[in-house]
């Protein structure tokens, strides 16, 4: 029956063909969305960074620090990470790991940094010397929860996204690979190529390329 019938070869050529082309695309999917789940993490700790973490209470015109101030790794970390993420794009193979791994320790650096920015002796010492000029000694603060809490989400995606890259890289394809295809000469392009530069020697010398002899 029609149905039982065993495809010929151009069938099973073309059944591999839709195939492959579906793997390329589920792996192009993959890749861009690692790309915004991970910029998103770093985007998100460099946002952070720049917002008050401490409200100072009772000090009118006190200085109070933002996220940078107390962890002075976040923005560091966060920017490195933002080229990991293009470094990968523009890596292939053990490149694109290599890429992965120091892309997981940018976000190890973050969480470490947003856990110990509130620490009570640290931020006391940062409103002492800031605020000198205003005649007090301590000040009493509070920490604004909401910025660490997105600062740690951001390197939590910036750890995960690097332990994806490690495990998965492999099966991307990235820019190198578009623009090695690109830069590739057609097949019989060369051999085109070295015909035509033929024919313009063979005029150069006052040669006819036409004359069979």
């Amino acid at each position: 029956m029609g149905a039982d019938r065993a495809e010929g070869p151009d069938g099973a050529h073309t059944a591999a063909d839709r195939a492959a082309g579906s793997g390329r695309a589920s792996g192009r999917g993959e890749l861009w969305g690692w790309v915004v789940a991970t910029a998103l993490g770093c985007l998100l700790v460099l946002f952070a960074a720049g917002q008050t973490w401490v409200r100072v209470l009772g000090g009118a015109g006190a200085v109070a620090p933002t996220g940078g101030d107390l962890g002075p790794v976040l923005t560091p970390a966060a920017l490195a990470g933002l080229a990991g993420v293009v470094a990968v794009l523009a890596a292939k193979g053990l490149g694109r790991r290599v890429v992965g791994v120091l892309l997981a320790l940018c976000g190890v650096a973050a969480a470490a940094g947003t856990w110990t920015a509130l620490d009570d002796a640290g931020v006391t010492g940062w409103l002492r010397e800031r605020n000198v000029l205003h005649g007090v000694t301590d000040l009493p603060w509070e920490p604004v929860a909401w910025w660490p809490v997105v600062s740690g989400a951001g390197a939590v995606l910036m750890i995960a996204g690097g332990a994806v890259a490690v495990v998965r890289a492999g099966a991307w394809a990235g820019m190198s690979a578009r623009y090695d295809r690109e830069k590739s000469p057609p097949a019989g392009a060369e051999a085109q190529v070295a015909d035509d530069r033929a024919l313009w020697d063979a005029l150069d010398r006052g040669d006819d390329p036409t004359d069979p002899r």
